[in-house]
């Protein structure tokens, strides 16, 4: 068996050691990325959805913002292991609002991948909460570098 080489690229935001991972990791060819969402490399929130009393989003006009941010961060990462979005092979949105996320996505990612019907596997997953209160979306990718 050929050696296996491991690569991990972060942001040092204080939930990477809270809940204990790495943001990104490149195993020989193949780039994983964890779940990005619309935050400052210093961890501060972009767009952030206004709350309503119960604590939840009050309203999901921040989706197209967040959408970017996160895929921006996303960018930074796959660039630091020697990657881009061009090596994008699947990848799976969580958000808070179905149809505020296809709306969003209609925008977005023809824009961040650069054709109109982006040449990616994509899942749109509804959950009921992600990790932040005001967060709208998640986006999680796997690449496979051209050799």
């Amino acid at each position: 068996m050929g050696n296996t080489t491991r690569r991990t690229a972060s942001f040092g935001v204080p939930w990477e050691s809270a809940y204990g991972y790495v943001q990104a990791l490149r195993v020989n060819d193949t780039i994983y990325v964890s779940g990005q969402l619309a935050h400052t490399p210093e961890g501060t929130l972009v767009a952030p959805a206004p709350l309503a009393p119960d604590g939840r989003p009050a309203n999901f006009d921040t989706m197209e913002a967040q959408m970017r941010r996160a895929y921006e961060n996303a960018q930074v990462l796959l660039a630091e292991l020697g990657s881009s979005l061009a090596d994008v092979v699947e990848e799976t949105l969580f958000v808070i609002d179905v149809p505020a996320a296809f709306a969003a996505s209609g925008k977005v990612r023809p824009s961040v991948y650069g054709q109109p019907v982006p040449q990616v596997a994509s899942n749109l997953i509804g959950v009921s909460a992600l990790a932040f209160p005001e967060q709208l979306i998640e986006i999680a990718l796997r690449a496979e570098v051209q050799a």
